[in-house]
């Protein structure tokens, strides 16, 4: 049987109110994608509602959704072309997935496209959000010491091409997974493209929490001193 191209991975804790409507709109974009769900012990229905989807589950032992990513990219056992990381939350709308995978196909000097959440379409309300804040003072961070230019670093939405992710064993254990792989991507010597993408409200309780942005913080300088020791 031939696999698909592309691999969904997707984290998730909990998530029973958003899991269905993400795995029903990626399947409507995408066709017949694989599903990968890495689910952190949750104690509601996401498991059973991923199932009924037909994706691939597997429990993390430990928390964290860099751990998650971690066990996702062990797990996976061929080669596909794409792997698309997105929220089990609804935020990130399906349709923007077949455009990223488009200017990969197109760009073979892109390694990854992220959804920019941060873009003309974004509302003043959501501009006073603490979250916002955080965002752009460690996308300035992240700029300045790992020499990642990205107005949106820490989105959640995000195709990358598998050749960079195979080899790849993480390090951080949270939050801080999206900064070490924008720093990866990079450093393979690929080039990052962001695309404005629309952000909707997300379906149940929020995760991140404003201590997160610390730990995040500490990633990005972690990885700048082993760069500058490599």
């Amino acid at each position: 049987m031939d696999l698909p191209e592309t691999l969904v991975i997707i984290a998730a804790l909990n998530e029973e109110e958003g899991i269905g409507p993400t795995l029903a709109e990626l399947q409507e974009v995408l066709g017949d994608p694989l599903f990968l769900v890495v689910d952190g012990n949750s104690i509601d229905r996401t498991v059973e509602i991923a199932k009924e989807f037909g994706a691939r589950v597997i429990i993390q032992t430990k928390p964290g959704k860099g751990r998650a990513i971690s066990k996702a990219l062990v797990d996976i056992s061929y080669d596909p072309k794409y792997v698309v990381f997105t929220d089990a939350d609804f935020t990130y709308p399906a349709k923007h997935v077949l455009n990223m995978i488009q200017i990969l196909n197109e760009k073979p000097d892109v390694g990854m496209v992220t959804g920019n959440r941060f873009n003309p379409f974004l509302t003043p309300e959501a501009m006073k959000n603490p979250f916002y804040a955080g965002n752009r003072l460690l996308a300035i961070a992240h700029r300045i010491f790992n020499g990642v230019d990205l107005a949106d670093p820490l989105t959640g939405l995000r195709v990358v091409r598998w050749e960079i992710l195979k080899s790849w064993k993480p390090k951080s254990k949270g939050f801080d997974i999206e900064a070490e792989l924008n720093y990866v991507v990079e450093r393979c010597g690929y080039q990052i493209i962001e695309i404005p993408t629309a952000y909707r409200e997300r379906l149940g309780e929020k995760k991140l929490k404003l201590r997160h942005g610390f730990a995040i913080l500490n990633r990005i300088m972690l990885d700048a001193f082993r760069y500058h020791l490599s």
